[in-house]
């Protein structure tokens, strides 16, 4: 089934908080890859906490053609990482098929984890190379996931530096604190 022209393939189910959940299947053949690198999104995540570890949001905007969609969520007592790693777990567990993704993100922790450290922490039983657990191995396992639904592209770019997307998610992270705090915004089970 083809794409709608013109529409973000966002799950039915993404709320506005980015609770979503999709079900979408590996692609294996080439013209399946074909159809999928026409259906690029751009999605710029960031984390935010108040203290660290404290109250933290996480903010994406998801940008496919014409089309952006805000998403962002809530943690009573977090860290700046997991927050980071929620940003975009979310954000790809909002697409409702698979799609080419260019994800910019400010957290050289999120990028160098996923694109870097992670077959060798996997391979070790998620472990460090000094024998300690991976921190976080939960989110990362989550983001291993659904990384492997889509094609994904990790950039990073430098954070509170004019970047309009990263200031975009920025400030639903900081926002997400603040509807959070007041009530507004029910936690992510997963902060």
């Amino acid at each position: 089934m083809e794409p709608e022209p013109n529409t973000l393939p966002l799950s039915s189910t993404a709320s506005e908080t980015g609770m979503a959940h999709t079900e979408t299947q590996p692609l294996h053949n080439e013209a399946a890859l074909v159809r999928h690198e026409a259906h690029q999104v751009h999605i710029h995540t960031d984390g935010a906490c108040s203290g660290n570890p404290g109250p933290g949001g996480w903010g994406a905007l998801l940008q496919f053609g014409p089309h952006e969609k805000n998403i962002s969520g809530f943690a009573t007592q977090t860290t700046n990482n997991r927050m980071e790693m929620l940003a975009a777990i979310h954000a790809l567990e909002a697409l409702k098929r698979p799609c080419s993704v260019i994800i910019n993100t400010d957290s050289a922790y999120v990028k160098n984890g996923i694109t870097q450290w992670l077959p060798a922490w996997k391979a070790r039983g998620w472990r460090k190379k000094d024998g300690k657990p991976v921190l976080n191995s939960e989110l990362w396992q989550r983001l291993d996931a659904v990384c492997l639904k889509h094609q994904v592209e990790w950039r990073w770019v430098k954070g509170h530096a004019g970047n309009q997307g990263n200031e975009i998610a920025d400030q639903l992270a900081r926002e997400a604190i603040q509807s959070g705090q007041s009530g507004a915004m029910a936690p992510d089970p997963a902060g």
